[in-house]
Formats: structure tokens, C-alpha cells, sequence
């Protein structure tokens, strides 16, 4: 990575200048039709067209961790993949249909993953690892129990809403699972000569993803810490003593990690803070609301403190979703009265207006009612 340039953008596609970026947007907004009203979008612009859905096979698949398997995905003809950066996800579709989405976690500049060693920006395959949640919503026991070698899905194009800045200190933080994004983000900070650590947590050694592979990189620097061993999980002053002077921090974990480490980043040596959920956040500012399902259905109420989805989802079971936190967009629904409070980072306002909802994170004012098309 040249440290002199931004992070790519959500398909790793190297980002503008800011100014420019936001010179170009103000003229795609503001620019005049000659006295007339003002247009929609900037004519000489081509219109976007989606992409294809990625074709993949599982080639390799091996146990990294107790209920932690390792999955490599390969195009079937053996032909070359979207190149990606440290951060970024593949949202897979399953074969039973469900979409989900799971951090590469493999290096995409090592020469062993490039189709073109000399500097193709393309990769001969991906690389997953996925724990067994008995909680959870189907997606990871469908793939502990039916993805083997020679099991076919597909994929939408790698995308990195966590990018890392590679700032000269950095300090990554990982909760079990939460190791998967922060491991390339690890080699590139190797790779480029960074003052960087690592404090990799879990319930036991057995439970820490890829421990030999953290060793081998640099001993003094990956921290490798239990809480049988320690008496508990480790408080947010505790994992940020670790923190070069001036240090970003990169964190996934679980929510209680998050927020002791939120909680302990102004009395610490570290500058800021980058962090990836493993789900959606708690809802701590919301009111209760309704949802009707169809003009004439049911009336669900939506407590204060949960989603509008995960109270959708015990009257209609199937209700697709994936990340639930705005973003992907598997969980959208047709808005067909009511007032909401779209919270999400993916609807443009065209589609609100023409009735889209993501019921995973949007919401409504205390005592209304939302009618929705199920």
C-alpha cells in the first residue's frame, strides 16, 4: 500500500481528492439546464450498471480454532478475482439462499493469492473463516455443515467499509472471531515498516483464530490474551495500554469490548479509534413504534429497545436479512404508509421516496404506525 495515497473506497477503487470530490458532487447536484430547473444528474456521467455476481467454489476448507472453519473460494474455471484491500467483505450468497457476509482474511498482496505475481491487482482466491454461532440465524451452521471442497455459490465483488489508513502507530484490538478484517490489515502494517501491536481475546487458546499465524509474524508485538488465564475479559484501559503514543486503533469484537474500549480511549495514549461490530448495534435512543403488516394484517409493536426487523422476523420467519446494520440492503421491505425514520447508509432519497425500508436499523416516532407490504 502507498502510504502517500487514501484508502480505496467501498470496491477498492482508489478515492479522489476530497476537494475535488466535492467540487464534482456540487456539480453533478447544482449544474443548470439553461433556465430551466435544475438537473437530476450530470449528463455526461454514464449511468452505473450493476456487477455480476461472483461464481465460486470452495477449494479448501480446515479448522483454525474450536467452531472456527477456514474456507478458501476460488473461481470454478480457475480464473482470476477482484483484487481487494485490508478490511473488506464478501457478501456470499448461500445455497439455501441466505446472504451473509464474512471478512477476507488472507493477504492480497501475497504473491501465493495473485494471478499475476508481477502486479495484477487480481487474486486466484479468497479466503474466509467462520465461527459456529448456536444462536445464531442459520448462516454460519449452513456452512460448518454443507460448504466442502467442491460446493459451489456466488458473491457480490469484495467492499470495505472498514479501511485501514495505515497511520504510522497503530494498535489493533481483536475479540475471537473479531480477527478475521484486522489480520491483513496486520501484514500490510508489517509489510510497510509501521510501529504497530496486536491483543488478540478470547475465552481460551483454543478459541483465538490463527494464534501460530499471529506468532509468526512478530512475537513482541502480538499479544495473545485469555480470559481463563486472566480472570475475565480484559477492560478497555487494560487492551489500550498497549497503544503507542499517538496510536489509531482498529477493533472488532463483541459489543461489551467496544464499548469498554470507547469508554477508555480519552485516557489513553492513543489519537482515535476505527472499529467494525459483529452485529447491530443496541438500540439506546429509540421509541416504541408499530408495524402493520399489509393494509389489513396484524399490528406488531416494536419495543424502544429492539429492531423493527428481529420483531418482523417471529411473525414471518423467512424474512431475509444479512448484516443488520443499514448497509447491505437484504433485509429492505416496501413502505406502504407511515412516517419513518430512515436510519440507514445505503437508500438514496429517490428510493425512500418511491417507499424502500431497511427495517434492521430504521424506525418511527413514538405512536406511529408503519405499514408495510408483507
Amino acid at each position: 500500500m502507498d502510504l502517500s495515497t487514501p484508502p480505496p473506497d467501498l470496491y477498492g477503487r482508489p478515492r479522489a481528492d476530497t476537494f475535488f470530490r466535492f467540487l464534482t458532487a456540487f456539480g453533478d447536484r447544482y449544474s443548470p439546464a439553461l433556465g430551466g430547473p435544475l438537473l437530476r444528474r450530470n449528463p455526461r456521467r454514464p449511468f452505473s450498471r450493476p456487477t455480476e455476481a461472483l461464481q465460486l467454489v470452495v477449494t479448501a476448507r480446515r479448522r483454525v480454532a474450536a467452531d472456527v472453519v477456514e474456507l478458501t473460494l476460488a473461481d470454478p474455471s480457475g480464473g482470476p478475482l477482484p483484487g481487494w484491500q485490508p478490511g473488506a467483505h464478501l457478501r456470499l450468497t448461500l445455497p439455501s439462499g441466505r446472504e451473509r457476509h464474512y471478512s477476507l482474511c488472507g493477504d492480497p498482496a501475497d504473491p501465493a493469492d495473485q494471478a499475476d505475481p508481477a502486479g495484477s491487482a487480481e487474486r486466484s482466491g479468497y479466503r474466509i473463516a467462520v465461527r459456529r454461532l448456536p444462536d445464531g440465524g442459520g448462516g454460519s451452521a449452513e456452512i460448518h455443515d454443507t460448504l466442502h471442497p467442491g460446493t459451489r455459490l456466488t458473491a457480490r465483488r469484495p467492499r470495505n467499509g472498514f479501511a485501514f489508513c495505515a497511520e504510522p502507530a497503530v494498535l489493533f484490538l481483536a475479540g475471537g472471531i473479531g480477527i478475521t478484517p484486522l489480520l491483513p490489515m496486520v501484514r500490510e502494517a508489517r509489510r510497510n515498516g509501521l510501529d504497530w501491536h496486536l491483543v488478540h481475546t478470547g475465552r481460551s487458546a483454543d478459541t483465538l483464530p490463527f494464534a501460530a499465524e499471529l506468532r509468526a509474524l512478530d512475537p513482541a508485538r502480538v499479544h495473545l490474551r485469555t480470559d481463563d488465564e486472566h480472570g475475565g475479559p480484559p477492560t478497555g484501559t487494560e487492551l489500550l495500554a498497549h497503544a503507542p503514543r499517538g496510536a489509531a486503533v482498529y477493533c472488532c469484537g463483541p459489543a461489551p469490548m467496544l464499548t469498554a474500549v470507547q469508554r477508555a480511549l480519552d485516557a489513553s495514549p492513543a489519537a482515535s479509534l476505527h472499529f467494525e461490530r459483529f452485529g447491530a448495534a443496541p438500540v439506546t435512543d429509540g421509541e416504541p413504534f408499530t408495524v402493520r403488516l399489509g393494509a389489513d394484517g396484524p399490528e406488531l409493536p416494536v419495543p424502544a429497545d429492539r429492531s423493527a426487523l428481529d420483531v418482523l422476523r417471529e411473525a414471518r420467519p423467512d424474512l431475509p436479512y444479512s448484516c443488520k446494520q443499514g448497509f447491505c440492503g437484504t433485509c429492505e421491505v416496501r413502505l406502504l404508509a407511515g412516517a419513518p425514520d430512515h436510519r440507514d447508509r445505503r437508500l438514496t432519497p429517490e428510493r425512500r421516496a418511491d417507499g424502500a425500508l431497511l427495517p434492521c436499523v430504521s424506525r418511527a416516532a413514538a405512536g406511529e404506525t408503519l405499514v408495510l407490504d408483507l
